[in-house]
């Protein structure tokens, strides 16, 4: 890859994570601000609409080279250790939901068992937590499937294309030939296609998820949600220098 291709990439990756500081700014802002509902609706919609832009651009580089998402240089040893085809799992967002929700119930317990108010997300309605783990049920079910597509994928390209060349190659050369670069363009698009289908179930999902929740449930989570990914990257950037990798 163009060492303007690695640039690029990375700094699309900065500017999403500068993004995220930003945005949990406005979050936490909205919340401790008393905004209205419908103020509360237009921040969700706007950091949706950022969500869709950096999956747009990142789709487009991927379709150039895509093997660098799967294995990001510009993410920390911690980061990429978490990583499902090139992002997080969509089910990771429900799980978080869970997480809260125990989280606020837990912290305010005597409050709750007194029947007060605890946090918007401690107080899911019945039928709001019966949507969310329907939601869980059919993203956990799609995400095998991909996960399926994906170990076919690896296990085909190795089989044949790549293992016969190599095999057919003189002695210890590995000399490019246009029968491997066929066979590594058509390995990349079929990657490509899967990284998209899984950044369009990641929207899905979270867009079905917000739709469940009330305006100031969803801001909530975001929030939170924002807020771990910002400490995952600071605590893989200390571990990858306590172990001496820059």
């Amino acid at each position: 890859m163009a060492a303007s291709d690695q640039t690029k990439e990375a700094c699309i990756y900065q500017e999403w994570m500068n993004l995220q500081e930003q945005e949990l700014t406005e979050l936490n802002r909205a919340v401790s601000g008393g905004a209205t509902g419908a103020e509360l609706s237009q921040l969700i919609e706007r950091v949706m609409a950022h969500f869709v832009d950096y999956m747009q651009k990142r789709s487009r580089m991927a379709r150039v080279d895509v093997s660098p998402y799967f294995a990001p240089t510009w993410c920390t040893s911690l980061e990429r250790s978490v990583l499902w085809i090139g992002g997080c799992r969509p089910s990771s967002f429900i799980r978080l939901i869970y997480a809260l929700c125990g989280l606020e119930i837990e912290s305010h317990l005597a409050e709750f068992l007194r029947g007060a108010r605890i946090g918007n997300l401690g107080e899911l309605t019945a039928a709001q937590v019966a949507m969310v783990d329907g939601l869980q049920a059919k993203t956990i079910r799609e995400e095998r499937k991909l996960s399926a597509r994906m170990a076919v994928l690896q296990e085909d390209v190795l089989d044949h294309p790549l293992a016969a060349i190599a095999v057919k190659s003189e002695g210890r050369s590995c000399e490019m030939s246009g029968n491997l670069e066929a066979a590594l363009d058509k390995h990349g698009r079929a990657m490509a296609e899967i990284l998209e289908e899984a950044d369009r179930l990641r929207l899905s999902s979270l867009r079905e998820l917000i739709g469940i929740l009330t305006p100031p449930q969803a801001v909530d989570f975001m929030a939170a949600g924002k807020k771990l990914r910002l400490c995952m990257q600071d605590w893989g950037k200390k571990r990858d220098l306590d172990h001496g990798r820059n």
